[in-house]
């Protein structure tokens, strides 16, 4: 891919470079001719100039409404990767690539609209195909390359080459955000094409698919093994509140938050019923799957840990994933390993170590192709790359362990703690949801400190996070610490002020 990229600079610069040379400031009807720009294995389907009137794109499922004018371009890129690129009038010398979340499918739309509001250039993908429950891969090998790396990285060539094109000059900067999935692919950015991106956000990445998605069935699996297991949704906050309520003050706060729940010992069969089944408490059954789900997903014959669980504090967001089987992974053991659209999850004995070994198969076989962990981002760090990684700790879609485990194995290649972080930082959000929400301090502005880190070289010691109640105004600010630094209380103060808290370890 490395080749492709050069390639296709070379073949624009020598190309076209006479015919696109302009001012930064684009000239009336600019926009219009960038039909007929020729890219390499790209096909431009749609130059136009448009206004900031809300429109409905092709494949969106809900109506735009642009910050401002733009430029939208869109193409194809052999064999099926459809993208597209916007840029603003107030250009800010910047590009900004935008990631996808679960199976993709589908262009980001609402994330490319953000980046317009910061007066970025943006581009997103729909990684090389429609919808997204997986079918897609069936017979299509090289179709999970391009979901998995290469949509991303071929977008981001021809998007620079366009924005080139369009201002008279190449970005000064160029960015990644994404998280769940665009946080996957932000690390695979980092990894295998690290001169694509100066700086990249990376939320709760969806790294370690092969892992992550046999660990996500995990939850419904158990709690449907038995009727006796089956957690109704409306014991769910009971059991968050049991679990926040035994560990809130680990911390020395009181203030409704698991600050790190790895300290947390909370035991579910602390509100088991002492007699007949209640809304306030637990059934035997239940308090199993509990814990099943606090363990996470376990080779059955050593007791070794496939992927983690979810976290104490997390439990009120678990009904998406033990109401039944989440489709995504789904779609891996149908779709991308099995080639069986007929294959049952509940039939599919996930304590059976024969079912282990064929999960153990196909992480064997999909890794290279689907995973992003490989530590050695040397080339992204010699480059002169900066990455800012963070993770809710009530994520209740991908475990925040796994972010924790990626990082350390950066520090461990990279020698220490200081050489790792002169390049790399992770946020854990305490209470923070999947990408967002929850109880915790849940909004922040990662890209900015990543402009702040990339162009002025002041790296985040801390970033601040607020939290809003439900009539939207901010109730709580808090700082979001490098890990493994959190957050400390300073002895005085509101304890919903940023300001009377430090970070230490």
């Amino acid at each position: 891919m490395k080749t492709f990229a050069g390639l296709a600079i070379a073949c624009f610069i020598v190309a076209s470079a006479g015919a696109w040379a302009q001012s930064a400031a684009p000239a009336a009807g600019m926009c219009d001719s960038l039909k007929h720009l020729a890219l390499p294995q790209t096909t431009i389907t749609l130059a136009e100039s448009r206004d900031a009137s809300p429109f409905l794109p092709e494949g969106a499922n809900a109506t735009i409404t642009p910050k401002t004018a733009f430029c939208r371009v869109a193409g194809v890129i052999d064999p099926e990767i459809r993208f597209e690129v916007w840029m603003p009038p107030n250009w800010n010398g910047k590009f900004n690539g935008v990631g996808n979340g679960g199976l993709a499918g589908s262009i980001s739309y609402a994330a490319m609209n953000a980046a317009l509001g910061r007066n970025y250039a943006t581009a997103s993908t729909d990684t090389g195909h429609q919808g997204g429950n997986g079918s897609w891969a069936l017979g299509r090998p090289e179709l999970l390359v391009d979901f998995a790396s290469r949509a991303i990285h071929v977008m981001t060539v021809d998007a620079k080459l366009i924005v080139q094109a369009y201002y008279g000059q190449e970005p000064k900067y160029s960015y990644f955000t994404g998280c769940s999935g665009g946080g996957g692919q932000a690390l695979s950015e980092a990894q295998r094409y690290p001169l694509d991106y100066k700086g990249i956000v990376a939320g709760a990445a969806a790294n370690y698919v092969t892992r992550m998605w046999p660990g996500e069935l995990w939850p419904a699996w158990f709690t449907h093994k038995s009727p006796a297991n089956i957690i109704p949704p409306e014991k769910l906050p009971v059991i968050s509140a049991a679990a926040i309520a035994a560990c809130d003050a680990n911390d020395g706060v009181k203030d409704g938050i698991i600050q790190d729940p790895r300290s947390c010992r909370f035991d579910p069969a602390a509100i088991q019923c002492k007699g007949a089944d209640a809304p306030d408490c637990l059934t035997a059954g239940q308090v199993e799957s509990v814990r099943a789900i606090h363990g996470g997903l376990k080779d059955p014959a050593t007791g070794r840990q496939f992927w983690p669980g979810f976290e104490p504090g997390s439990e009120s967001l678990w009904g998406g994933h033990i109401a039944s089987a989440f489709g995504t992974p789904l779609a891996y053991f149908k779709y991308f390993y099995l080639g069986d659209s007929g294959w049952n999850w509940q039939a599919f004995d996930m304590t059976d170590p024969k079912n282990m070994q064929l999960m153990y198969d196909a992480d064997a076989k999909l890794r290279s192709v689907l995973d992003s962990t490989d530590p050695d981002i040397g080339s992204f760090k010699s480059a002169g790359g900066k990455m800012i990684m963070y993770h809710g700790w009530a994520d209740s879609f991908i475990a925040p362990r796994n972010s924790i485990a990626y990082y350390e194995s950066v520090v461990a290649l990279q020698g220490g703690e200081k050489p790792a972080q002169d390049f790399l930082r992770l946020f854990m959000a305490p209470a923070m949801a999947h990408c967002g929400g929850g109880n915790g301090p849940n909004t922040f502005d990662a890209l900015a400190a990543l402009e702040i880190w990339v162009e002025k070289g002041q790296a985040p010691a801390s970033i601040t996070a607020s939290h809003a109640s439900a009539d939207g105004k901010v109730d709580r600010t808090r700082p979001l610490c490098p890990y493994p630094q959190v957050e400390r209380y300073k002895g005085t103060g509101d304890i919903n002020d940023a300001a009377n808290f430090y970070c230490s370890k």
